[in-house]
């Protein structure tokens, strides 16, 4: 199984840093991922839905550890790029008084 595409919608918020969805092999997606700021950096949390008794249970997850850090690299490493890549355009005008040009997305 192959992540194939990766989205990331940005959040200005303390903790929560991203909404992520995620397609599987072209033909399978997964929504509602989220990409957290916590005491030991970056993880992914996976969809989840709230209980009655107040705890939450994931809709989906990886069955493996194996599955887990692969799709943990392919969401933070989308996250980070796209975070860094647009971060200097948006903080700082580029040399000369102009905003720097933003690089092309791939759609």
């Amino acid at each position: 199984m192959e992540i194939t595409d990766v989205k990331v919608i940005p959040v200005d918020d303390e903790k929560l840093k991203a909404f992520v969805s995620i397609v599987f092999d072209h033909c399978f997606v997964v929504t509602d991922i989220k990409v957290i700021h916590g005491p030991k950096g970056l993880f992914v949390s996976m969809p989840s839905k709230k209980r009655k008794d107040g705890t939450f249970k994931d809709i989906a997850h990886p069955l493996n550890n194996q599955m887990r850090q692969y799709l943990e690299e392919k969401v933070l490493g989308v996250y980070k790029q796209q975070v860094s890549s647009s971060a200097p355009a948006a903080e700082a005008p580029a040399p000369g008084g102009e905003a720097a040009p933003k690089e092309g997305s791939e759609g």
